[in-house]
């Protein structure tokens, strides 16, 4: 709701001050608006109020990004160029004026979708490059009059032309795109349930339940509870795209606890947490890092081992950090399908919003996962 509330804010404000840019322009001549071309006019003023709308929308990002604020600077000094070669001039329709705009306008589209751009150069390049050779030889090549009677029309519609169909073909690329990229999630997904439900993990707590209730012990309810719990929610919530992180940390609290009552040997396992409000994630992203902890560091040492975990949550931050030591042998931390899944996975439901940072040396293992929430 927020997000949707800050596009509206940007397109209203785009709006205004575009008009009022516009307005400025116009009342002191820097700017001649021909009233009779009211599709060249809408075409001209949608391309400007995209460029302030996603300005404005993308404030922030820009006053943290200088290098995209210089760029957008030259563009800008483009213009003016372009503005002041005209006034000199003199001449409607300067050669020189055109090629500055058309040169302002790529800028503007490489600006905006690098990618995009960097995918089609070649044919945007080439298809401006031929217009332009073709303005500029009617423009030179023929009288002003026949050229305003005969050729501008043409002119302006090769010019204008292009604007539309790239920005048809950039929004076919983002829906082939969120199509890829859905199904791949998709298949994340699956390979995640997979990779999470542990058969190794879950006999095993089984053999340790069959003991206590042979046993009688007061722990065997207890036991079956939690192990119910984790198994409803690997299933059940896995399968959501976000789920509450207090659910996730009892998630992670029953997994410890089962692992205390599996393990006879005396652990050092701190569990830490500090939040500032119930933020949401995407379910089942710490637990890849805490398994590894124990199957490559308590299974493995007879003594002396030690799991320490602790997540903060404020400022819009979710800090996930975690550390355990290990028998040197075991060097298998950052390999196998959890691992490899968690980065997939991170990459798909937080592109650009995570960092995730793994140290290791001969006996200790440090994962630190952060995740942006805005």
């Amino acid at each position: 709701m927020i997000n949707f509330l800050k596009n509206i804010k940007a397109i209203v404000f785009g709006i205004l001050i575009t008009a009022l840019i516009t307005l400025i322009l116009w009342h002191f001549k820097f700017i001649i608006i021909d009233e009779t071309a009211i599709t060249e006019n809408l075409i001209i003023f949608s391309v400007w109020w995209l460029i302030v709308s996603i300005i404005i929308h993308n404030f922030n990002f820009f006053r943290s990004n200088k290098v995209i604020v210089y760029k957008v600077l030259f563009l800008l000094l483009v213009f003016i160029v372009a503005v002041i070669i005209d006034l000199k001039l003199n001449m409607p329709d300067n050669p020189i004026t055109v090629t500055f705009l058309v040169l302002f306008w790529i800028g503007v589209c490489y600006l905006i979708v690098p990618k995009f751009f960097m995918k089609y150069r070649i044919p945007i390049l080439l298809i401006y490059g031929g217009t332009l050779s073709y303005f500029i030889y009617v423009r030179l090549g023929y009288d002003t009059s026949i050229y305003f009677k005969e050729y501008k029309e043409n002119v302006i519609n090769l010019l204008l032309i292009p604007i539309p169909v790239i920005a048809l073909l950039y929004f076919f690329e983002q829906w082939k795109w969120l199509k890829h990229l859905k199904a791949k999630k998709d298949k994340a997904e699956l390979t995640l349930l997979k990779s999470q439900i542990n058969p190794h993990f879950f006999f095993n707590t089984l053999n340790n339940l069959y003991g206590l209730t042979v046993e009688k012990s007061d722990k065997a309810p207890e036991v079956v509870l939690k192990l119910s719990d984790m198994m409803r929610y690997t299933i059940y919530e896995g399968k959501k795209d976000f789920v509450s992180l207090k659910d996730e940390i009892s998630y992670l609290e029953s997994y410890i606890e089962l692992h205390k009552i599996r393990f006879q040997k005396r652990a050092d396992i701190k569990f830490n947490y500090d939040l500032e409000k119930d933020y949401q994630i995407t379910p089942l992203l710490f637990i890849v890092m805490l398994e590894n902890a124990f199957k490559h560091g308590v299974e493995s040492l007879m003594e002396d081992a030690y799991i320490h975990v602790d997540i903060k949550a404020n400022s819009n931050k979710i800090v996930f950090q975690i550390e355990n030591n290990f028998e040197e042998k075991d060097i298998e931390h950052h390999k196998g399908i959890g691992l490899s899944n968690l980065k997939e996975r991170l990459e798909i439901t937080y592109p650009n919003k995570h960092k995730l940072i793994i140290e290791e040396t001969k006996h200790t293992y440090k994962a630190m996962l952060e995740l942006n929430t805005q």
